[in-house]
């Protein structure tokens, strides 16, 4: 059983902006409560939080870490997170451990473009979010009107549970607006002005004492205590703080407060699966196991460590547990409490804590212990991609295996040998992702590689039907070769069910039908009067999926295509399975270029958020790209987020455009939409490219 009550726990994710202090802000409260030994900075190297090398030179947050606290009689674990958009995958894994998600903001320089990315994310995984506004010591800092843009972009239930007394250099405390004791001169902010939009805030909770307050009965400290952390989980408060982590002014009345706002696993509503049923999941030590890997670390000794947080039911060292999904169950090693880099045995963990179990092959990022299964972590699709090869040719085999590590160790990252190009191609979500990627490839693996721009992975369709024939017949002496292969070609449109498409009207002679989802494929067997013999017919097949992966006009897979098979001829002696496989490769080659040939290219779907000035450069930059705007919305604090559609092959590096056109403040998220047919112009460049030399290939 844990040490720990679980309603004493509090599990919160430290995000937001990069720059805005919230690794020193981790550092300073493990300081201020005795839960770590010495001085510890980002800036000497010697965080807490900030541990790994790559981090330690660039001196910013890579990968969320866990640090663990005692205060007021609470368990604290905080999840540091990376303050930048290239690793959102990390921030993404830890708001599921978390319970709320405290957003800290530079008071000098306000919200900040993964400020806005993190509180939607926040929104998205339905956990609690309070603002910390950090940096309160720095000059420059116009407090009323950042009040106002934080309510402009994030809603007006976003009210101050303490105002700063001073700023600056005369930055020396903070009042508490909702009991609002203590000294009040030089406060930025009346804290009686702010009492009662917190007031209300809070009993919107509860109906019936909302009734009561509104008809002039003012709820009493107890009542306001028990409201306020139901208050936050629901959404119906985001309380925001103010501290300055640098001088450590605020910050134990911030513990204070997270102790009474920040709300308990207990009152946090989370559901899974089971038996294909919904089901809740009640935060109880005593309760059915459900506990999730929310991160994947590979250590400097190549010890993989799984990180979990524990909804309900107990974990206790080398017991054998569940994997929702999978028949088998998976005997756990040691349990590990984790201090940043550091971590110590525990026998046993139970609902509400975070724990990590090492050299556990069988749990993935996103695995479920127990039988009910929770929702898969939501990341989003990388798209920067770059092909990959070792400097050495002696590495190719080392090459392989460390970044299968990564791909173990980071969900935003993904790994493709693309069978078109021949290319490794390491996808991730910049190309600052995939800098401190080969950076970790040195320093944890020894091993230095080469990158480019890969090719892009290109398709071939048809675009009518049409039909025909083609005749396999050689004599070289003994025995010959002879197989005839006569078929209908069809566009196949995604999305189309084969039993739907396989109608009698269509295919009237139609035996059977097989179908390759990964292509797209439809082959349909018509043949009648055995003028090609069962026997002969998979080899046929055959043939055509080999040409699926050739290509005809330009080298690329072809998708979205169906073949019906409906008559041939054959010979006693000189067919053969080899025969009629090369008879339906160029059957299904001659037939292709017929039925109107294209190319296709992948679209990307792309939400951009700028400052509303450059919504027309936007617009314009996406015209010229051969993208299609699909419209705007309001994303609060005069920002804009635009919707639009582009050829991937326009936006490999438009991270750098972006930066230049916002002067760093524009932000986007890109994910695979679908394959569209490519303008004619650019597909007879490609296609004039292509390093095809079909005739000498097929003499």
């Amino acid at each position: 059983m844990s040490k720990h009550k679980v309603e004493d726990i509090r599990n919160i994710a430290l995000c937001g902006h990069g720059g805005s202090g919230k690794t020193t802000l981790a550092d300073k409260l493990l300081m201020l409560t005795g839960a770590v030994s010495g001085d510890h900075s980002v800036d000497a190297g010697t965080s807490i939080c900030d541990f790994d090398p790559e981090e330690k030179a660039h001196k910013r947050t890579i990968e969320s870490s866990v640090v663990h606290l005692e205060h007021g009689g609470k368990r604290f674990h905080f999840i540091d997170t990376p303050g930048y958009g290239d690793f959102i995958g990390q921030t993404i894994g830890a708001l599921r451990a978390a319970d709320v998600a405290a957003i800290v903001i530079n008071a000098h320089s306000g919200i900040e473009v993964n400020t806005r990315r993190v509180f939607q994310e926040a929104g998205k995984a339905g956990i609690g979010r309070v603002l910390i506004i950090n940096r309160m010591d720095e000059h420059n800092i116009n407090f009323p009107q950042l009040i106002e843009r934080i309510r402009d972009a994030f809603g007006t239930n976003c009210v101050l549970v303490n105002v700063p007394i001073g700023q600056g250099d005369e930055f020396r405390g903070v009042v508490s607006t909702l009991g609002h004791a203590g000294e009040t001169a030089g406060a930025l902010v009346n804290p009686e002005e702010i009492h009662t939009n917190l007031i209300e805030s809070i009993v919107e909770v509860d109906e019936a004492l909302m009734a009561k307050y509104f008809e002039g009965e003012e709820p009493s400290h107890e009542q306001l205590d028990d409201l306020i952390e139901h208050a936050v989980a629901q959404g119906t408060l985001v309380p925001i703080f103010c501290c300055s982590a640098k001088t450590g002014i605020g910050l134990k009345e911030l513990l204070d407060a997270l102790v009474e706002c920040a709300p308990p696993p207990t009152i946090v509503e989370r559901r899974g699966e089971q038996d294909g049923q919904e089901t809740a999941v009640v935060a109880d030590p005593e309760g059915p196991l459900v506990a999730q890997v929310f991160k994947t670390r590979i250590d400097p000794f190549v010890q993989k460590l799984s990180y979990l947080r524990i909804f309900s039911g107990t974990l206790k060292k080398d017991e054998t547990v569940a994997i929702a999904g999978s028949k088998k169950g998976v005997k756990l090693g040691p349990l590990l409490e984790v201090q940043g880099g550091e971590t110590k045995p525990t026998e046993s963990a139970s609902a509400g804590d975070i724990v990590a179990i090492a050299k556990m092959e069988d749990l993935h990022t996103g695995t479920t212990l127990g039988n009910v299964s929770l929702p898969p972590l939501p990341f989003p699709t990388p798209m920067v991609g770059l092909a990959v090869s070792p400097k050495s040719r002696n590495d190719e085999a080392k090459l392989s295996s460390s970044l299968h590590k990564i791909v173990e160790e980071d969900s935003t990252f993904r790994l493709d040998r693309d069978p078109q190009t021949k290319e490794l191609v390491m996808t991730g979500m910049s190309e600052l992702h995939l800098q401190v990627i080969r950076e970790r490839l040195h320093r944890r693996d020894k091993l230095d590689v080469e990158t480019k721009q890969p090719k892009i992975p290109f398709r071939e369709t048809i675009q009518t039907n049409a039909e025909g024939s083609y005749r396999h017949k050689k004599q070289s002496g003994g025995r010959g070769q002879f197989g005839e292969v006569h078929i209908r070609m069809y566009p196949y449109p995604r999305g189309t069910k084969p039993e739907d498409f396989c109608t009698k009207d269509r295919f009237p002679q139609m035996k059977e039908f097989h179908y390759d989802e990964g292509h797209n494929f439809l082959w349909v067997n018509s043949v009648v009067g055995g003028s090609i013999p069962t026997n002969f017919l998979p080899a046929v097949e055959k043939g055509f999926k080999e040409r699926l992966e050739r290509g005809v006009i330009a080298g690329c897979l072809v998708q979205d295509v169906a073949v019906e098979v409906h008559y041939g001829k054959y010979h006693d002696v000189d067919s053969s399975e080899a025969a009629f496989k090369r008879a339906g490769s160029m059957a299904f080659r001659n037939v292709f270029q017929e039925a109107r040939p294209a190319l296709l290219e992948p679209i990307v779907k792309m939400e951009i958020t700028i400052p509303e000035s450059n919504v027309g450069d936007v617009y314009s930059d996406m015209s010229s790209r051969g993208g299609r705007v699909q419209g705007s919305d309001a994303a609060g604090g005069g920002y804009q987020t635009v919707r639009c559609e582009v050829p991937l092959r326009e936006v490999t590096t438009y991270a750098r455009t972006l930066s230049s056109m916002t002067a760093g403040q524009g932000s986007f998220t890109m994910d695979f939409s679908h394959y569209d047919v490519m303008p004619a112009n650019i597909q007879q460049e490609v296609i004039s490219k292509a390093a095809l030399h079909e005739e000498e290939e097929d003499e």
